[in-house]
């Protein structure tokens, strides 16, 4: 028994020795969102104030990590009326849900550059399981730093009734489908 819980421990030990942790590279990423106005019309906005971690041991990032948090509180769609409204309990209530996570569960490549991840994703104290569309856009060693520097586009869609956003606006007015963009560059540590 000793034995094979050394062997484990070693084989442990190996994979998180293998491992490498990138970190977000904050002046170029952006996480934004679009929701629909009346039905007519895409209204944008972003968080300005999120971290991303990031950690893989395999080239293709197949077997990344990926762990995200954003502050409610730096929502931004250009507006601060509608920004205020925002934080309110009508929609994020911000002050009781300070915080959106998510957490990877896999990174499974598609084909090519073409990936999906899926995880758990947890706003206004409900946690639901999503999938997202990567597209992986390759990695560089920097001109300037030379350090290593992978880049990604995510991008997908949620339902904000899922999460229990927004609850007495209906559909025509917003709709229910919430699409997500990110643009992240990571750079290994």
């Amino acid at each position: 028994m000793k034995k094979i819980t050394l062997i484990v421990g070693i084989a442990m030990v190996s994979l998180a020795t293998f491992a490498q942790t990138w970190s977000l590279d904050k002046s170029h990423a952006k996480l934004g969102f679009t929701i629909t106005h009346l039905m007519i019309s895409d209204v944008e906005g972003s968080f300005k104030t999120f971290d991303v971690t990031l950690t893989a041991g395999k080239e293709d990032f197949s077997d990344a990590v990926i762990n995200l948090t954003a502050d409610i509180n730096s929502v931004n769609t250009d507006n601060e009326k509608r920004d205020s409204h925002l934080k309110s309990p009508d929609f994020f209530d911000a002050t009781k849900f300070p915080t959106l996570t998510f957490k990877g569960k896999s990174l499974t490549q598609v084909s090519g550059k073409n990936y999906k991840l899926t995880g758990d994703l947890t706003m206004h104290g409900v946690t639901k399981t999503v999938t997202f569309d990567v597209i992986y856009n390759g990695t560089i060693t920097h001109p300037m730093n030379k350090k290593l520097v992978a880049g990604f586009k995510v991008s997908g869609t949620f339902k904000r009734s899922d999460f229990g956003i927004g609850t007495t606006f209906p559909t025509s007015v917003l709709s229910d489908e919430v699409s997500l963009i990110a643009n992240v560059e990571f750079i290994k540590q």
